[in-house]
């Protein structure tokens, strides 16, 4: 057997993780931002005193906004729906999260020196939200159903003349 059909036949192999990883990806960190996002909008107070602390306008709003966000986008990743679409204003939130109250993170970062910026707590958050934006939820997911059998079948020809 030549090493190329040794590789070809590892990267089918692999290939089969892919749907099965994103789905462990979106499961985990969707169901965590669901937990963040009820936190926020419980504990509406301590979460906007927090926010003016980090000097963020608007902080209950911003509680609600971020809160319904994470809350919303989390459910939506959790059961792979609109995922693609759920991931924009997800990482947005977490732009600004890294922006507001991770500037160090950032600026570290911008410095070569990633740790900082890897272990903040908006990390995976950020990159599950990035990688679903970029390569989809995978099989597993009510988007992979809705795009597999909500397709319309062809019109028969034999009622056209």
């Amino acid at each position: 057997m030549s090493l190329r059909t040794l590789h070809s036949r590892f990267v089918a192999a692999a290939d089969c993780l892919q749907s099965l990883v994103l789905f462990f990806v979106r499961l985990v960190c969707g169901i965590s931002l669901y937990t963040s996002g009820v936190g926020h909008l419980t504990h509406v107070q301590k979460t906007a005193q927090f926010f003016t602390n980090l000097h963020i306008p608007f902080p209950v709003a911003n509680v609600y906004l971020s809160g319904t966000t994470e809350l919303v986008g989390g459910v939506l990743l959790a059961l792979g729906l609109f995922s693609r679409v759920a991931a924009v204003p997800l990482l947005f939130n977490f732009c600004v999260a890294y922006l507001t109250a991770s500037t160090n993170a950032v600026k570290e970062l911008l410095h070569f020196s990633p740790d900082d910026f890897l272990s903040d707590t908006a990390f995976p958050f950020f990159m599950a939200s990035l990688l679903v934006l970029a390569f989809g939820p995978g099989k597993i997911s009510l988007d992979f159903i809705i795009a597999r059998f909500g397709k319309k079948k062809p019109a028969s020809a034999e009622g056209k003349k």
